[in-house]
């Protein structure tokens, strides 16, 4: 296989014929998705550049792959070239691994005595937050089942959650009290508060440097906030309708926002200026989401429908049709090969984003399906429903891998940690007019596995890079109910 186009960060600079004034200092090892950052010194100033591997497969033919590399970076010299060559090969070999697991239920916490509207873990998993209707976030400790901070401050619900992943030292929450409170993991200090929305926050995202946080408001605005500073960066105006999902692009260069006005808007994060506004859909957006080099938008609606676009043009690609109920969720996989949907007919369904087919059908569920995500290998997908269950399913077959049972009612949401053997489910008990101890069950539980290193330091003499510091897909959570809850833990087991 001869690689395609290397898609550096386009937040670094460019390799440039001055190749003499840049120095390499190491080389970092991503698995999910596959890729090499090199950690190099330009002009007295340290940088890193991706190269993704993104098509990536067992059977690549690994040194024609890294000389083709070594053609197109300059960085990468013969002293280095078998240095590549081994990285290369344990990408692979992570890639080939066979694996034969399954998931236990291991902890049931108490988290909240009002209901939950939101979950979401740190990127190692280690952590995991949760939004409620009692005004709080409340920060925990996965394995021990600890709280660690309970996050105090807002006015009303706290409805979106996340954090500033890879990096995970900042919370954001959002609120109905038309407020953004920005935290620390380490002490639960609050560093800003940001007002100027006219109506409740339901969605934010920090972005991929943990420069920026962006906050979407039923008032039909969204705003970019400096968390430096704690100053209104700029506020995107153009939607008729209340903006309900907002996602960065992996460089953090773009950004869209979905919008109950039936369109996503394509947004210049350094400018403010709106690019693009896709238009298509009949029907409230429901999801929205780039694939990982920035190339393509899919979207999801309440018409029954997800669309692709190309996200560079906005030109409108496919539609994605066959549920016969609301698409209430999508997301694509790692390499934006596959894309799975969710939807109100108790369906999920996985596409080829390149022939645009469908080539799985999830059927099992007896109800709605609200959540749908992929692991981090990219082999295996999680659903929600409001069947009380989590389902686990092998993408490629769409078979039924295993069904994690155990919630007393619907489950509203669903996700991985990075590693992928741990998973957090989010339950919801249809007793929203009964908000006493007696009816209001908030719990956590939780299933535990194997570890195993997920990055590499790779040139000797180095020191250990950060374990979360290359990792930049979010795992944050934007789903929620106004129904009583409690969230699962799940971690794998060898069996």
């Amino acid at each position: 296989m001869r690689p395609g186009p290397l898609p550096w960060l386009r937040a670094d600079a460019r390799a440039g014929p001055a190749v003499a004034a840049m120095a390499l200092r190491r080389l970092l090892l991503r698995y999910f998705p596959p890729g090499i950052i090199l950690e190099y010194v330009e002009g007295g100033e340290s940088k890193t550049r991706s190269i993704d591997l993104l098509d990536l497969r067992p059977d690549t033919d690994v040194t024609a792959l890294v000389e083709e590399i070594q053609k197109r970076e300059p960085l990468i010299t013969a002293s280095c070239l078998e240095h590549i060559i081994h990285l290369v090969q344990r990408l692979q070999e992570k890639l080939g691994e066979k694996q034969n697991h399954k998931f236990s239920l291991f902890k049931v916490l108490r988290t909240h005595i009002l209901p939950l509207t939101n979950v979401a873990f740190n990127k190692s998993g280690s952590r995991f937050i949760t939004g409620s209707y009692d005004r709080t976030c409340k920060l925990w400790d996965t394995a021990s089942g600890e709280e660690l901070h309970s996050l105090e401050g807002h006015r009303n619900v706290v409805y979106a959650i996340a954090f500033n992943n890879p990096y995970g030292d900042k919370i954001a929450t959002g609120s109905f009290d038309k407020t953004c409170k920005v935290w620390s993991t380490e002490t639960g200090k609050c560093y800003h508060t940001f007002r100027g929305h006219s109506a409740e926050i339901v969605c934010l995202s920090f972005n991929p440097q943990s420069t920026l946080l962006a906050t979407g408001s039923m008032d039909t605005t969204a705003k970019l906030w400096d968390l430096e500073k704690g100053e209104e960066v700029a506020t995107l105006n153009g939607h008729s309708a209340e903006i309900i999902a907002l996602s960065f692009n992996t460089t953090g260069d773009r950004i869209i926002t979905g919008s109950f006005d039936h369109t996503v808007a394509v947004w210049d994060v350094g400018t403010g200026r709106l690019l693009h506004t896709l238009i298509g859909h009949r029907g409230e957006i429901s999801s929205a989401q780039f694939n990982w080099d920035c190339s393509l938008i899919v979207t999801g609606s309440m018409d029954k429908t997800c669309m692709l676009w190309d996200a560079v043009t906005g030109a409108h690609i496919a539609t994605l049709a066959g549920h016969s109920k609301e698409v209430l969720d999508v997301c694509f996989d790692y390499a934006g090969q596959r894309i799975a949907t969710a939807s109100a007919d108790g369906s999920a369904r996985v596409y080829n984003a390149g022939t645009k087919q469908c080539i799985a059908k999830l059927e099992g569920h007896e109800d709605e399906i609200s959540k749908v995500c992929f692991n981090p290998k990219g082999n295996c997908i999680l659903t929600a429903s409001s069947d009380k269950t989590a389902r686990l399913w092998d993408a490629a077959t769409g078979h039924c891998l295993q069904i994690l049972e155990g919630h007393a009612d619907e489950i509203f949401s669903c996700a991985f940690n990075y590693r992928g053997d741990t998973i957090i489910t989010g339950e919801q008990l249809s007793r929203f007019d009964r908000f006493d101890l007696d009816m209001a069950s908030q719990n956590c539980r939780g299933w535990k596995g194997p570890l195993e290193v997920i990055q590499h330091n790779s040139l000797p003499c180095s020191e250990p890079c950060h374990p979360g510091r290359l990792l930049t897909t979010d795992m944050g959570l934007n789903i929620s109910k106004d129904e009583d809850s409690t969230v699962s833990l799940h971690n794998l087991l060898s069996i």
